[in-house]
């Protein structure tokens, strides 16, 4: 019977039996660290949270005032109407908020999940490292869960603790679940930290694997832009944000020895890491050019893994006649999964009529992407379109079988003055551009023979393609914009992903950032959607560069910052360093180095002021809102990544200004433009002070408001005299040159005339003698915690 204790006569002894329990060993290898579990500290946190959101309240811009989310509905919830659930407006939309964090955390969470399991299956207890200059090597991961990883099994342990996390949060977005907007908002601040953490476990896992930089402020410079790439060469190009298959793809093409012979190229965050990993390596460009170099023809491969890929991107490759492999099933876009097949059966079923394929297995993958490009390349019968386009300057695609015309009138085979006579200039592409680009105006003139004005249109165009989809006519708008620009090269240099901010940088700047001598840390991020495309972030970057800001970027908006030339044929990553100092451009790396970001803050409070890192996730917090001079610039954001990443930077005490679409997001954070009371921690009374930072999230409609916005914005009642007269100086300086005049609240921030800026002391004295104004004394120790 079961449980019975077996007689002696029953045992069987067998000579030379060997059995071996490898599960149970592997099991009892990972237990001890499995066990193990991160206790939440949502609590303390949702306190802190009621606090921040205190002095900046949220603010809703609803796209509708429908609820559509259960059967009951769709409910109206105009003139303070509720929903069938009890819901209103106003709940409604913070539990937008809260969705559209979560989503954009559970990306990132999903990546950072894959990128850690890799390093597991090499050994959950190796040890991980950094450059010997950082020692802080996962402030994040300190400060929330106390837990510094220093084996794959700690980010493992991390990491299930942000998926319990997200899992909860997402819970609360259910029908008949969380019923205040604060607490909606609550959760987003901690689905946007949950974000912030996944970034940085992405980061550290990626950087083990691969052997990525690790701070080196001067990183080798790499090509970018469309027309960087060989086209003689077979083109294998990668696009979306896991490194790994590019990284396999130039490990393959290594050992067989033909990487010379073959193009490995990238589009979006998956193409800084390529260039982190391979100076050999070449970068298309941000996501706004995934559309235009597709439908060039260009890569003969192209290769899938996850996150900003357009949905359509299987079908306009095989219009185009390009193969598709798609890694990860996250993205599978319906084709055959083929991961257990020979790679080599793989190649001749494609070349025998398929269009894509599923191979999850990125070795595979490799091998596939390479022996297919090869092959494709040197079949002339597959790619003889490729050919012919190589000798025209002017047409769109020469060969009729490229892509088959929408309407029988309008023939793909066609030059760019016969595509063009197709217009009738309705203007429907004008009023569908979410850039607000003048394409109507630029086709008529490019009728009477002028391409100028489409030609300056390229470097604005954020390549959604909508233009295309509402032309009755079926003008392929997107490809005349591109060819109309034929002879001008788009060849530029960026300055290779770093990584993390050394200590002894912090160490250095610690005190000028905080005290106010330097003005500001200014972190671009966000995606290509602008509507000057990325000459505004260019401009933003320059504007504060020149200014002694230090200017941090990742993801598109690293790329885009490299996409122009001054008179001497620069970018700004040649123009200016790449240490964390005044004057300083970082390109920290993809989207998940805006880890790094907000790390450098998180380092600051711990190195600088020696504030315990451990689990102390609100004091540190709390000094970055009061005495960090730091903003976010989410120029262009656009996913929900973007949204959940300034939403975890605002959870960290990090204002963001945003733009120019960002309103659609739904939600602000916004502060009073008036006199503040907040605590002094010295003897914890009552104090007033000046409203810094203004606000936690902003939406600004221009760039002119945005840079002048960004420089209020690292104001920071921990600012010395001189700290504030340099951090004034160039607010003034900007509202003059952006808007002409001197700002009206500058009362707001003067506490002594010490603080006036020399330059314009006489006009300033003018408004504070209108508005009364008094000499106050400056919080010693500024907190929003009593």
């Amino acid at each position: 019977m079961y449980g019975e204790k077996m007689p002696q006569a029953s045992r069987i002894n067998v000579k030379g039996l060997h059995l071996e329990f490898g599960e149970i060993d592997e099991y009892l290898k990972r237990k001890p660290y499995e066990s193990k579990r991160v206790s939440s500290d949502y609590d303390t946190l949702r306190k802190w949270d009621r606090k921040l959101l205190s002095y900046f309240k949220p603010f809703y811009a609803p796209l509708c005032e429908l609820c559509c989310m259960c059967t009951y509905g769709k409910c109206d919830l105009s003139y303070s109407k509720k929903g069938a659930c009890g819901i209103n407006i106003e709940k409604q939309q913070a539990r937008e908020a809260l969705s559209t964090s979560v989503i954009g955390a559970s990306a990132h969470a999903a990546h950072a999940r894959d990128l850690v399991d890799r390093l597991l299956e090499k050994d959950p207890s190796s040890k991980l490292h950094y450059d010997s200059s950082i020692d802080i090597m996962a402030p994040i991961s300190t400060t929330v869960t106390g837990i510094e990883p220093k084996t794959p099994a700690d980010l493992d342990m991390i990491m299930s603790y942000i998926e319990r996390e997200l899992t909860n949060l997402m819970a609360s977005v259910h029908t008949g679940q969380e019923g205040d907007a604060i607490d909606f908002e609550s959760k987003a601040l901690h689905a946007g930290m949950m974000d912030t953490l996944s970034l940085e476990i992405a980061e550290i896992a990626q950087i083990n694997q691969y052997k990525l930089p690790t701070g080196e402020s001067e990183t080798h410079l790499l090509e970018i832009g469309m027309d960087v790439i060989d086209r003689t060469k077979p083109v294998i190009l990668c696009i979306g944000h896991n490194v790994a298959p590019s990284a396999e793809i130039i490990d393959y093409a290594e050992d067989i020895g033909v990487e010379d012979e073959i193009e490995i190229c990238g589009l979006c965050c998956t193409a800084i890491d390529m260039g982190r990993y391979s100076k050999s390596s070449k970068i298309v460009g941000p996501i706004s050019r995934q559309l235009a170099f597709l439908r060039s023809g260009i890569p003969d491969v192209v290769v899938l893994d996850e996150q900003c890929i357009r949905s359509d991107v299987y079908e306009i490759c095989s219009e185009m006649g390009i193969m598709v492999i798609a890694t990860s099933d996250k993205c599978s876009m319906g084709l055959e999964d083929m991961s257990d097949e020979n790679p080599y059966k793989i190649v001749n079923r494609i070349l025998q009529g398929m269009n894509g394929v599923l191979l999850k297995d990125e070795k595979k993958a490799a091998m596939v992407a390479v022996n297919l490009a090869m092959q494709l390349h040197r079949n002339s019968g597959k790619n003889s379109w490729k050919k012919s386009r190589e000798n025209c300057l002017k047409c769109l695609p020469c060969d009729s079988r490229c892509l088959p015309p929408k309407k029988p009138e309008v023939r793909w085979d066609m030059d760019i003055n016969s595509l063009i006579e197709y217009c009738n200039l309705c203007g429907e592409c004008d009023r569908t551009c979410p850039a607000l680009l003048p394409l109507r105006n630029a086709i008529e003139e490019a009728k009477r023979g002028d391409f100028r004005s489409l030609s300056e249109l390229y470097e604005k165009c954020a390549g959604c393609g909508r233009c295309m989809e509402v032309c009755k006519e079926s003008i392929p708008i997107l490809d005349l914009i591109r060819e109309s620009r034929k002879g001008s090269a788009e060849k530029f240099l960026i300055r290779a992903g770093r990584g993390p901010v050394q200590d002894i940088e912090i160490r250095r700047v610690g005190a000028p950032i905080v005290f106010g001598d330097i003005p500001g840390v200014i972190s671009l991020a966000g995606c290509s959607n602008y509507p000057a495309g990325e000459v505004d972030v260019q401009l933003i970057a320059e504007e504060f560069l020149k200014r002694g800001y230090i200017v941090m970027a990742a993801g598109c908006a690293a790329m885009d910052i490299a996409l122009s030339h001054d008179d001497d044929g620069k970018t700004l990553y040649e123009r200016y360093p790449g240490d964390f100092d005044r004057g300083g451009l970082l390109n920290l790396g993809p989207c998940v180095a805006n880890s790094h970001a907000i790390g450098s803050a998180i380092k600051i409070a711990g190195i600088f002021a020696k504030i315990p890192m451990e689990r102390n996730t609100v004091e540190i917090a709390d000094y970055i809102l009061n005495r960090i001079g730091v903003c976010v610039i989410g120029w262009g954001a656009m996913s929900q990544k973007a949204f959940a990443i300034i939403t975890g930077a605002n959870r960290w005490g990090i204002p963001a200004v945003l733009g120019p679409h960002a309103s659609k997001y739904r939600r602000l954070y916004l502060g009073e433009s008036a006199p503040r009371l907040i605590t002094d921690r010295g003897d914890g009374s009552p104090v007033p002070s000046e409203p810094a930072p203004i606000h936690l999230t902003y939406a600004a409609e221009s760039i002119n408001e945005c840079i002048v916005m960004a420089s209020k914005m690292c104001i920071r009642p921990n600012d010395t005299p001189r700290g504030r007269m340099i951090k004034l100086s160039n607010y003034v300086d900007l509202h003059m040159k952006y808007y002409g005049c001197i700002p009206e609240d500058i009362d707001l921030f003067l506490r002594s005339e010490k603080e006036i800026p020399y330059k314009h002391k006489d006009e300033i004295m003018n408004i504070l003698d209108r508005r009364d104004w008094k000499p106050r004394e400056a919080v010693r120790e500024p907190s929003i915690i009593r």
